[in-house]
């Protein structure tokens, strides 16, 4: 009891823990397992080596200052088509705006004038409109001077699809989870038509509401789209279009490859602050000309905005107001250095695994050892842990989960640990207050110290083991009410119980609807293997007359199967101080067990097994042929009782058949037949006669 009561509350408390973590709501797995991969991927940086990128990276932010300095937001689109026009003379590679111009221009002076020919009804002023100032032509025009990606965002309520870059597929496409939408709300028809890509600007949330990937592609309309960082590479690299590969799932964008993920998303690596700060570019620095314009040279630039107003502020693990174009720059960084952390292949099978082994490690820590060196012991297993995966991560981009293990470990632990001194604690008051009358307190505190030393040592001897069994006894439970069910079983134990012990057998344990029993111990039983037969012969005579009178047979109680086997055992008390059992382990024991469920094959109600019957009398026991049973190599052969109304020339016959069994199988065949014939309710015969090969089922005479 000492050291199952904690392993059983351990082993109980994993048991939950694992089912919980299958049962609780998505969303707080999801918690726990992005706070984890959150401090993995901030924990790796160490472990990875700087690359050198051949592709620069500039963001042009529309910070406080450039409001500041050049009015509101929304800026009328003839100042962004300026900064456009000032960005894209610096000679940049590509651009990307994390804006969405979602609405025509109403600000220009062509706008205005449209507006107030529509409203006064005359067609001249709306005319005047097209030769006046235009800020949607404008930044059309600048767009359309180099190389630009626009951003859409995914609609959910609304219908149709947007002209994207072209995308090729190697095989079939990689995605099984890929984020979509019913529709999408991409930039006015003059911007759309005048930029060379479109990119999709939403970003995902995790569980916690927190930015921790970016789509690489997503579905708008049911077609397949790229993510803005996605476009600004593609329009950076001068490729056409898109190849996507199936095995391993790969995106190739001109000469680079990006690996992808199955959900179309990337996740992202913690950056730092002062590398946000070293791409950034004021976009009103660049704007009025103080920028320094060599940095945006051969680059890719991201614009967008840093100031409030914008509404472009996420949440991320780092900061609680990340602006969306640094997200977007992250993206564009990771994947031209290659990095795509991605969950572990396998993990459904090495999350749960993993929880088990160090699970079971506590349990073990917990139950064996101290408070004090069982959780210093299981902090450094801890630490080990999270050490390997932060490894794995920097090492191969795979992603594994620690935390949960580690909350289980603990947690486990705990409650092994609290159990396991709870005993303690009680153990040693229940001995000494049963031993303080008897014995010096020198003796009690020895014995409190060591409780081992009350216990009976074991001996080997041999022993025949019985099993029985209640046939069909799950559905008698359903059949019988609780009281007449527990009455009935009293009843039947009581009569099995007084058959065994007098055989000279011992009552081991009954467990359900089952007795075990020994013969040979704890004393010595002289042919204590004929001994066991024939109160097996007894039980099951008992139990059919038991079975045909009242409570049982309203019941419909089953027939009792019995089980024997003799062989070596190891028998003595096995428990704590205050429950002790005599008991046996050994194969003759597990072997009786599996001969008893055996019955059912057999069309026997006595099974015994080759180690008892070759103690007993040969006229005893009938052979019934040889049976692979779990636990042996080969197969053994087997016996039963010969029926007590067989007549001794029906039995001459059988033994006839039965010894041509191997070498004449057809016509063994032939004499069981015979014999079937004569005795159609010995059920062993047929039974073994559907054994032979050399019949079949369809021969054979009804029963």
């Amino acid at each position: 009891m000492q050291q199952r009561l904690p392993v059983a509350a351990g082993a109980a408390t994993l048991a939950v823990f694992l089912a919980a973590a299958n049962l609780l709501p998505k969303t707080i797995s999801e918690v726990l397992r992005d706070g984890a991969f959150d401090i993995m991927l901030a924990g790796d940086q160490p472990l990875r080596r700087p690359v050198v990128s051949d592709l620069k990276v500039i963001v042009v932010d529309i910070d406080r200052a450039s409001i500041d300095a050049l009015g509101t937001w929304p800026w009328p689109r003839e100042t962004m088509a300026r900064l456009v026009e000032a960005v894209a003379a610096g000679r940049p590679a590509a651009i990307a705006i994390d804006v969405l111009f979602a609405e025509p221009d109403d600000r220009s002076q062509a706008a205005l004038a449209r507006r107030l020919g529509l409203v006064t009804g005359r067609a001249e002023i709306s005319t005047l409109g097209e030769s006046l100032p235009d800020g949607d032509k404008r930044l059309a025009r600048a767009i359309s001077s180099i190389p630009v990606a626009l951003g859409f965002v995914l609609d959910p309520d609304r219908d149709g699809a947007l002209p994207g870059a072209a995308i090729v597929s190697r095989g079939s496409l990689p995605f099984d989870d890929l984020w979509q939408a019913a529709g999408a709300i991409g930039p006015t028809r003059p911007l759309a038509a005048a930029a060379s890509g479109l990119g999709t600007l939403s970003l995902p949330g995790s569980a916690d509401g927190a930015i921790r990937q970016i789509p690489v592609f997503v579905a708008a309309a049911r077609v397949l789209m790229p993510g803005l960082a996605a476009e600004a590479l593609r329009l950076a690299s001068g490729a056409a279009s898109y190849l996507i590969e199936g095995e391993p799932p790969t995106l190739v964008v001109g000469s680079r490859r990006v690996a992808l993920s199955r959900d179309g998303l990337l996740r992202l690596v913690p950056a730092t602050p002062w590398r946000r700060v070293a791409r950034t570019l004021s976009a009103v620095d660049v704007l009025e000309g103080r920028a320094d314009g060599g940095r945006l040279a051969g680059a890719l630039v991201l614009l967008g905005g840093s100031a409030p107003e914008l509404g472009g502020l996420r949440k991320t693990p780092a900061d609680p107001l990340t602006p969306s174009v640094q997200i977007q720059a992250d993206a564009v960084e990771q994947m031209v250095a290659g990095r795509v952390p991605r969950t572990l292949a396998g993990a459904a099978i090495v999350q749960p695994l993993t929880v088990l082994v160090i699970g079971v490690l506590a349990v073990v820590l917990g139950a064996a050892l101290s408070p004090v060196t069982g959780s210093a012991i299981l902090t450094a297993a801890i630490a080990l842990l999270w050490i390997a995966a932060i490894a794995v991560s920097g090492l191969t981009d795979r992603l594994v989960d620690p935390l949960t293990p580690s909350i289980a470990a603990m947690l486990v632990f705990t409650v092994t640990a609290g159990t396991a001194y709870s005993l303690t604690r009680r153990r040693e008051a229940f001995v000494r207050h049963r031993l303080e009358q008897h014995l010096a307190p020198a003796v009690v505190r020895r014995i409190v110290e060591q409780p081992d030393l009350v216990k009976l040592t074991g001996e080997r001897r041999e022993v025949t083991s019985l099993f029985t069994d209640i046939e069909g006894f799950t559905a008698t439970m359903h059949r019988a009410g609780p009281e007449e069910l527990v009455a009935t079983l009293d009843q039947y134990f009581e009569g099995v119980a007084g058959i065994v012990i007098k055989h000279g057998g011992m009552i081991d344990k009954i467990v359900g609807d089952g007795v075990h029993a020994l013969f040979n111990a704890p004393l010595d039983l002289e042919d204590h293997p004929q001994r066991a037969v024939e109160c097996a012969i007894a039980i099951q005579a008992w139990s059919e007359g038991f079975r045909r009178r009242a409570p049982a047979v309203a019941m419909e109680l089953g027939r009792t199967r019995i089980g024997i086997e003799t062989g070596p055992a190891v028998v003595g008390d096995v428990g704590i101080q205050s429950k002790l059992d005599y008991t046996a382990h050994g194969d003759a024991v597990n072997m009786a067990a599996r001969l008893e469920a055996c019955n059912k094959e057999l069309g026997t109600a006595i099974c015994v097994g080759p180690g008892a019957a070759a103690r007993c009398d040969a006229a005893l026991l009938r052979p019934l042929g040889q049976l692979a049973v779990r636990g042996r190599a080969e197969p053994i052969t087997v016996f039963e009782p010969w029926p007590s109304d067989a007549p001794s020339a029906w039995r001459e016959a059988y033994l006839a058949a039965y010894a041509i069994l191997d070498r004449d199988a057809t016509h063994a065949a032939m004499l069981l037949q015979k014999l079937m014939a004569e005795r159609p309710v010995d059920l062993a015969v047929r039974r073994l006669a559907e054994r032979l090969p050399s019949i079949r089922k369809s021969s054979l005479p009804p029963a």
